[in-house]
């Protein structure tokens, strides 16, 4: 007998609230319900997936809708989906077969989220919301909003994992909430369960209030479980596999992105998407002691851009932050200051700061750690394909600008300078970078 159609056991409709669609969740709570129709052992399956807001960001020339998000929602995962035969202790082997955008929504957007600048950690910016809209073409991208540029994307979900048990869970709310506890920097370290908005798929009134009161927000990647952990090289034909810590797996996945850049380097630092992903599931009985498995592991696979010796023009960086003051082996700061050598030398084509930013976060760029032993000094590379612009990048004397136009800003905003910052390194990203703006 000849292979049957692949199912469908998740769509997705991008014209209604995301909130309204019980196939959908954003917390990890072990007692959201299955979405219905078990997957069997073995089985491939298609799952639609909405982009990570859930539909809030539009495709437009303003960065209002940006500004405006409502993180309380985020993130919106497709799930949990039962897997026959799994069970605790066993491991889930995820392989993904293909990611595609969804057929309604063929682009994407890299926003900038000043929402997060005292709390997640990874963007420059302090003021102002920004975005570019990217348009699919087959397996190439390009955007209005950062012109000259064009490339294949290595499409993945940033998302992917098994629920937790009640113990687990009870363990990522305790150390979670003693890091809240102690902290003393003034900035939001984590964030702890949060009833607003909680959307626990079909779940009734008791179970989500439940799932309100102790769910643990999708924003961080996790240990036990993998989660939000944005790996550019989980793309077509790798291989995760994932601890099971309840019956069924109960496995999650969403926030899916048609490119990005090692590091997500701003926070939704890729080209975000709606979409669908093909996925073959295998159960590993016992696999959590076969393997001595502590955390996630994976294999990539076999897609990715591929650019020629000696095209990547690589950028070194290393823990001496911009107010010159010394950090010892800090690779956050050694980072940070690769990502603005990068900035300053793509500022003499005609783009703006806020463009090279997006656009370093969502490009194929490969971050490196060089070197960690020789204090004080980490090293880190970040290596930019020479080949995504239609123009010569390479370091061959005075550059020539070009009109790179402008990203999209929130009203009001028409340009944006990276700067110094505050004189406290201690307490931001690297080292208390900001972006100032110009009123249009």
């Amino acid at each position: 007998m000849g292979k049957v159609g692949i199912r469908n056991i998740c769509p997705v409709r991008l014209d209604i609230p995301a909130a309204e669609q019980p196939m959908l969740h954003n917390r990890w709570h072990p007692d959201i319900p299955f979405v219905p129709g078990a997957i069997k052992n073995g089985e491939t399956v298609k799952i639609e997936c909405v982009d990570w807001t859930g539909g809030q960001i539009g495709n437009n020339d303003s960065a209002d809708d940006v500004k405006n998000v409502d993180l309380t929602k985020i993130h919106y995962l497709s799930g949990p989906f039962e897997i026959e035969d799994a069970e605790p202790g066993d491991v889930l082997l995820v392989e993904i077969m293909d990611v595609q955008p969804h057929q309604d929504h063929p682009w994407g957007f890299t926003g900038w989220f000043t929402h997060f600048h005292d709390g997640s950690g990874r963007q420059l910016t302090e003021l102002i919301s920004a975005k570019a809209i990217w348009d699919f073409e087959g397996i190439y991208c390009s955007s209005r909003h950062i012109p000259h540029v064009k490339f294949p994307g290595l499409i993945h979900p940033g998302i992917l994992g098994c629920a937790p048990s009640h113990e687990v869970l009870a363990t990522w709310n305790k150390r979670e909430g003693e890091l809240i506890s102690a902290n003393k920097l003034d900035r939001i370290v984590a964030q702890p369960p949060n009833a607003t908005n909680v959307h626990a798929g079909s779940a009734d009134d008791d179970v989500k209030s439940k799932v309100g009161a102790e769910g643990a927000r999708t924003i961080p990647g996790r240990p036990e479980h993998g989660g939000n952990c944005d790996i550019k090289n989980l793309s077509r034909g790798s291989k995760v596999y994932l601890p099971v810590h309840v019956k069924g797996a109960k496995f999650s996945v969403g926030d899916l992105h048609f490119s990005q850049g090692d590091g997500e380097i701003s926070f939704c630092g890729a080209i975000e998407m709606s979409g669908v992903i093909t996925i073959n599931f295998k159960v590993m009985k016992n696999g959590i002691a076969d393997l001595g498995m502590k955390s996630p592991l994976y294999l990539p696979g076999p897609v990715e851009p591929h650019y020629g010796p000696g095209r990547y023009l690589t950028f070194e960086g290393f823990s001496v932050d911009q107010h010159g003051k010394q950090h010892y082996m800090d690779v956050t700061v050694a980072y940070r200051q690769t990502i603005l050598r990068c900035i300053e030398y793509l500022r003499r084509f005609g783009y703006s700061d806020y463009q090279i930013y997006l656009l370093l976060s969502c490009a194929p760029v490969q971050g490196h750690v060089a070197g960690i032993v020789d204090i004080p000094n980490a090293c880190t590379t970040l290596g930019l394909p020479m080949d995504i612009f239609d123009f010569d990048i390479s370091p061959s004397g005075p550059a020539k600008k070009l009109d790179m136009g402008s990203c999209a800003f929130e009203t009001g905003v028409s340009e944006g300078k990276v700067t110094n910052g505050g004189e406290n390194s201690e307490i931001s990203w690297g080292g208390g970078l900001t972006f100032t703006e110009k009123s249009a």
